[in-house]
């Protein structure tokens, strides 16, 4: 992913990347106060269109974790909308894209909250982001020793920079041993999510995914795989508790999230998943998956948002 575009949208209006600052003694510095969301925006070569996925199903799951978090979001949901597409448009992207609305804390004490006491910011980073090699040939995976957020503590589902520490120590320890994208259980030994993704697995022609209850993000990625296997695919979708030792006994295994889209899993701990290679039914959700996000599905155009006029 680059890390630098043309623009920023921060608090109201657009600004070039070398001006989009805040400053160090913020909340959201200090403490990492904010609140965020993860949105793909699709190329269609076919279509000569950028179409922002599920914005509005994001919008709403970045005002939930604000509500959790007390916080107060200055901008109405279409101010936002028209915000996302006027720095896509500035940034003039014809490829994948991913943006990010951020919602933080400017000046204050721990103990603020109250529009009255302390600032909300806003802004909007948006940057290419081709689909990774990873995601064509599939990852090998563990299970991290480092456990998911509990809900008790640090909920997953707010989508909260905070929470990303705990992501962060789980893909180092995998990556210092040689693995890709780790599984992490969450506080009762259960497969909750990978570090910014959601698992699904498939036994027996069944697809298989933790509860939105097993401390994970309520990930609109998987939302929409479930609707598009059950109704495009007609498979069979389990949501319930996934032990360990199944990890290393199903057919096929998958991450998927904006970030991550659907990448195969090859292997758990050194224990091939199926034949050690992307299965088939992986591949049929994979390319139904981009099929709808590129707007060649009519059906699902609901989803999509037009950038370009």
């Amino acid at each position: 992913m680059s890390k630098s575009a043309p623009f920023v949208w921060l608090d109201g209006k657009l600004v070039p990347w070398a001006e989009a600052t805040i400053h160090v003694a913020t909340e959201a510095v200090l403490r990492g106060e904010n609140v965020f969301e993860g949105i793909r925006a699709y190329w269609s070569e076919k279509h000569q269109q950028l179409f922002a996925f599920r914005h509005a199903d994001h919008i709403a799951r970045l005002r939930q974790g604000a509500k959790i978090m007390r916080m107060w979001i200055p901008y109405t949901d279409a101010e936002i909308e028209a915000a996302s597409l006027d720095l896509l448009r500035a940034c003039g992207y014809r490829g994948q894209v991913h943006y990010r609305p951020v919602a933080y804390f400017d000046f204050g004490n721990l103990t603020d909250y109250l529009p009255d006491e302390i600032r909300t910011g806003f802004f909007i980073l948006a940057f290419e982001m081709p689909t990774t090699k990873s995601v064509r040939e599939g990852i090998r995976s563990c299970v991290s020793t480092w456990r998911r957020n509990s809900d008790l503590a640090s909920p997953s589902r707010v989508k909260a920079g905070s929470n990303y520490h705990n992501s962060r120590l789980a893909y180092v320890e995998a990556r210092l041993n040689g693995f890709g994208v780790p599984v992490m259980l969450n506080a009762a030994g259960k497969v909750a999510e990978g570090p910014g993704s959601c698992f699904m697995m498939v036994r027996k022609g069944q697809l298989i995914t933790p509860p939105i209850t097993a401390d994970i993000l309520e990930s609109i990625t998987r939302e929409t795989l479930i609707e598009l296997a059950r109704n495009e695919l007609g498979l069979p979708v389990v949501e319930r508790d996934i032990d360990r030792s199944e990890l290393y006994i199903c057919d096929e295994a998958f991450f998927c999230g904006s970030g991550h889209e659907v990448t195969p899993v090859n292997s758990i701990d050194h224990y091939d998943v199926g034949e050690g290679r992307p299965g088939p039914i992986t591949r049929r959700i994979q390319q139904l998956y981009f099929d709808v996000v590129e707007g060649d599905v009519p059906k699902y155009r609901h989803w999509l948002t037009p950038v370009y006029a």
